[in-house]
């Protein structure tokens, strides 16, 4: 090889030899993108989903998902610029940021889930065990049409809150149980406080039941003594409980009768005036009683007089002790029903002249609660 061709060789080799250098010094002065954080961003992202953190955990998932598009859109950003001037540390802070809110908002939501299954958990049985509890109470109160509309309603909010709860969609539960608590909870407690205001005219009742039954050991006679609350009617003589009967009564027993349509059961001292035979009667044998006594009629006239009835009612009357009952409901626009059988016995012994106490309760409101379980929910456990 000639002088000039070995120049020309070196010339070639050295140029090979900056120009490597100067592309691996070019390629080391190249950013390189935060791959891994963005990928450890996404993986963090989607075992927060995975936990259902956007549900549970709103706040940090919503942060973390944030991040981690503001990295995506400065990764956009940056690889618009020329190679050598792109600046990836902002994306690979958004993209760590990311990843830790996803993190927190995974254990959140993790933690969250476990509590709330064991508080949706316990309501549905408490609520389960109120139901279960006062359905007799329910069953035995006349209440108000509004009341039972939201005890139904709440009865169907805790039927749909356990099936969300089965299926996992513990928010969706919460969200029906704090609705069913609140209407049955609020049925629950006005019932008990129309209950408890009822029982305050019990001193009362229980001074009619004891005065009637000290007369007929005085006198040896027969006295009819009718509880409405514990649905009896009981046949004393001489002082004595003779027999024992289960009765129904109007659909809204619960207060004295006061006007004739109000479908209640008078409370009082009344007399058998007449007694009906089968024939005579569409009930099969039937006990009138003197409904209304004088006590009814001054009452009536006092309260129309105050306004507190209307101007054109009138106060009823025809209230008898009868048959066709055994229903287990309260059905009647008033009177005191008893199954035919029963009605037979009560009829074969009692004469016309025997008196009859009809009372709301024998027992008082403190014994009542004790003996249904019940107690006033103030507060949410």
């Amino acid at each position: 090889m000639s002088r000039k061709s070995k120049r020309i060789a070196v010339i070639i080799l050295a140029s090979l030899v900056v120009a490597t250098g100067i592309s691996v010094l070019f390629y080391k002065l190249i950013p390189e993108p935060p791959i891994g954080d963005v990928d450890y961003a996404r993986l963090c992202l989607q075992q927060a989903s995975k936990s259902k953190a956007q549900s549970y955990s709103k706040k940090s998932f919503k942060q973390a998902k944030a991040d981690y598009d503001s990295a995506m859109k400065c990764w956009q950003k940056e690889n618009e610029k020329f190679i050598l001037f792109r600046d990836y540390s902002m994306v690979a802070k958004l993209a760590q940021k990311s990843a830790k809110e996803a993190r927190n908002a995974m254990n959140n939501s993790q933690n969250l889930r476990k509590n709330m299954v064991v508080a949706v958990k316990d309501k549905i049985e408490l609520l389960n065990g109120l139901i279960l509890n006062v359905n007799e109470l329910f069953n035995r109160v006349p209440l108000p049409q509004e009341v039972r509309d939201k005890i139904s309603r709440g009865k169907l909010l805790l039927k749909e809150a356990q099936l969300y709860f089965e299926r996992g969609e513990y928010l969706s539960a919460q969200d029906k149980i704090v609705l069913a608590e609140d209407m049955l909870m609020s049925s629950y407690n006005r019932t008990l406080d129309d209950l408890e205001e009822y029982f305050n005219s019990q001193p009362y009742w229980r001074k009619l039941v004891n005065s009637t039954i000290e007369n007929s050991a005085k006198t040896n006679g027969n006295a009819i003594i009718i509880d409405k609350f514990a649905r009896k009617l009981y046949i004393y003589q001489s002082g004595v409980k003779k027999l024992e009967f289960e009765a129904e009564f109007g659909k809204n027993w619960m207060g004295r009768k006061r006007l004739k349509g109000d479908k209640a059961t008078p409370e009082g001292i009344y007399l058998v005036k007449t007694k009906i035979p089968q024939n005579k009667t569409k009930y099969y044998r039937a006990l009138l009683l003197n409904y209304p006594n004088n006590d009814d009629v001054e009452m009536f006239r006092r309260e129309k007089q105050q306004g507190k009835l209307p101007a054109n009612a009138q106060i009823g009357g025809l209230i008898e002790i009868h048959g066709n009952g055994g229903k287990g409901t309260d059905w009647t626009d008033g009177c005191i029903a008893l199954s035919d059988n029963d009605m037979l016995k009560v009829y074969n012994f009692i004469q016309v002249g025997t008196p009859v106490v009809i009372v709301g309760s024998l027992a008082d409101f403190k014994s009542i609660t004790e003996n249904f379980k019940l107690r006033k929910h103030t507060e949410r456990s």
